[in-house]
């Protein structure tokens, strides 16, 4: 069994991987496993690949796989789950990079505190620019449990914070179903999953390492494309909520799970403008739906809690769903 399995999956990011890959050699250990999964890149990243395993595989374990078809970043992260055999298990994203040495501090510390799972903070790289970003909980190199690191709601928390790639989980978590993502979704994959892990799993730390590197403002990146496959954010909110209110705690988390929801709403309406026309009609329309669809009681509490600005917009929302419900 290798000490540590490194999910990578890659679509269209000739541009990054070398980046990428030169930063996993920095990183290698006959004792880790590099898993790179292309998701049907269209450009030159196969050959890329291609060429980075055969010359990674001197240094460390390496499985290349590649998708017959794209199938999103949820999906390509399941595939290289699937097939990976170690202790410990990270992701890293095709377009990021890691600083030397870091996985050895990232094992180090899941050896030392024995947890299901540990997160990290990461460097954000805009252009030349950098920035760090924590981890927003003040308890670091101390074992406690996920759900305390869920609220409060009106606050940012662990939750919030829902990069896979800034941290490490333990086998034992995918034995008990917990690591895999909700197949397909196309954007806020991440959402759905750091609740789960954080309602279901027994333990975690937060340490103080810096070690991930996030590509911020990529131009192939999703989150800077505004089509219709933005729109899967809705799909895994009402995933969170769903299984929020299924949870033993719901009166207590559900409050949080519905205010993160209208804030991400809200984000969306503010920022319509670069989405197409039509994408941008049907965001309306399916938050509205959405709106409707969340427990009232908890939405009228996070509308009040919210700021003007963003409570107005939700408001016209919820308004035009009331309307609407009336007339028909």
């Amino acid at each position: 069994m290798p000490k540590l399995s490194v999910i990578v999956p890659f679509y269209n990011v000739q541009q990054y991987a070398p980046d990428t890959l030169r930063s996993l050699r920095l990183n290698a250990d006959r004792d880790f496993e590099f898993i790179l999964v292309d998701d049907h890149s269209k450009d030159e990243t196969p050959a890329i690949l291609e060429r980075a395993a055969e010359d990674l595989s001197d240094v460390a374990q390496v499985r290349y796989i590649r998708h017959e078809q794209n199938g999103g970043l949820a999906t390509a992260r399941n595939t290289g789950l699937d097939a990976a055999q170690g202790e410990y298990l990270t992701f890293l994203d095709g377009d990021d990079w890691l600083a030397p040495g870091y996985f050895a501090e990232l094992v180090s510390a899941m050896d030392d505190l024995g947890c299901d799972f540990v997160r990290t903070d990461h460097v954000q790289a805009t252009a030349r620019a950098r920035s760090v970003s924590r981890v927003p909980i003040g308890r670091r190199w101390e074992v406690f449990s996920p759900r305390e690191a869920i609220l409060p709601a009106h606050r940012s928390t662990s939750v919030d914070y829902a990069y896979a790639w800034a941290g490490a989980y333990h086998r034992r978590l995918v034995d008990k179903g917990l690591l895999h993502f909700t197949d397909g979704l196309r954007t806020a994959e991440d959402r759905p999953w750091i609740w789960k892990l954080h309602r279901e799993a027994e333990s975690f730390a937060v340490v103080s390492l810096l070690g991930v590197f996030y590509r911020r403002g990529v131009a192939s990146s999703l989150t800077q494309i505004g089509d219709v496959r933005q729109l899967d954010f809705i799909r895994a909110f009402d995933q969170v909520i769903e299984e929020t209110a299924a949870d033993r705690d719901a009166d207590l988390l559900l409050p949080k799970a519905v205010r993160t929801y209208c804030a991400i709403i809200a984000h969306h309406l503010s920022n319509e403008d670069r989405f197409e026309p039509a994408v941008a009609r049907q965001l309306r329309s399916m938050s509205a739906a959405a709106i409707k669809r969340m427990p009232q009681d908890a939405l009228a509490d996070a509308l009040e809690a919210m700021d003007m600005d963003r409570s107005s917009k939700l408001r016209r929302l919820r308004r035009r769903v009331t309307t609407t419900g009336a007339a028909a």
